[in-house]
């Protein structure tokens, strides 16, 4: 039985990546008077190191201007990440990060259907609270029976330390929840613990392998393209709690 949708945040509540946490990224290095740009395609391949001040530190063993100790190194990543972040939080509250089609709505499916929802996810609160505050109002905590992020979880994802610490506060088994998630960082950090994924293709991880998934489709907010093949419908056009529900029937 179904007693809990667990979320991942970045690139599947919304594409935030591409739109947010880069041109946020970019605004910093130009504040800092720091020479260096991310193009959208350097960035796709950051984002297979999981945690923006960890890419951070990463790019910085390619750029020739960086600092050359250890230490300096830590204090300039940290001074750039915590800059980005506030550039971040700026960008959400102009509204430029919508949500992805059909997350709202399975929301709802959620709360009418009495199933608990969960964040999951090893970004900062700062930037969930951001993003869900501008769409759920202040109150957006009182939506999730649980909300796990970096300060929680310090391990990023794909070790599954944020999926363990979650199903420890929802008490609940990992067959009884499903992961939403859009990357294979997530789906590695979930399937660890035994938690059965959706993985919802986001711009930066349209085709990359994601063996074991319990379904895998384009977004929520269509029912073409999903494997497995959902059935068609007039309305809504979306995919639903009770597809999820039997995703996960099928798959026991």
């Amino acid at each position: 039985m179904l007693n809990a949708i667990l979320w991942d945040v970045d690139g599947t509540l919304a594409e935030t990546e591409r739109d947010g946490h880069l041109v946020a990224m970019n605004a910093a290095f130009t504040e800092l008077d720091i020479p260096w740009r991310w193009s959208e395609q350097r960035y796709g391949e950051l984002l297979r190191v999981a945690g923006g001040f960890e890419r951070l530190l990463f790019d910085m063993e390619s750029q020739p201007l960086a600092p050359t100790s250890t230490d300096e190194r830590n204090v300039l990543a940290r001074r750039i990440h915590e800059l980005k972040n506030r550039r971040y939080k700026e960008r959400v509250e102009t509204g430029a990060l919508p949500l992805r089609p059909g997350v709202r709505e399975l929301f709802d499916d959620c709360t009418a259907s009495g199933v608990r929802m969960a964040i999951v996810t090893t970004t900062s609160l700062g930037n969930v609270a951001a993003l869900l505050g501008s769409h759920l109002g202040p109150d957006w905590r009182t939506c999730f029976a649980a909300v796990v992020c970096a300060e929680d979880a310090p391990a990023k994802k794909p070790d599954p330390l944020a999926y363990r610490i979650a199903l420890q506060r929802l008490r609940l088994r990992p067959g009884e929840t499903v992961a939403i998630e859009d990357s294979p960082v997530g789906l590695a950090a979930a399937a660890a613990v035994g938690i059965p994924v959706v993985i919802t293709r986001s711009r930066y991880f349209a085709d990359d392998p994601v063996p074991g998934a319990l379904a895998v489709g384009p977004m929520l907010g269509t029912r073409a393209g999903w494997s497995p093949k959902l059935p068609a419908l007039d309305e809504p056009d979306r995919v639903r709690l009770s597809d999820i529900e039997e995703w996960l029937q099928r798959s026991g």
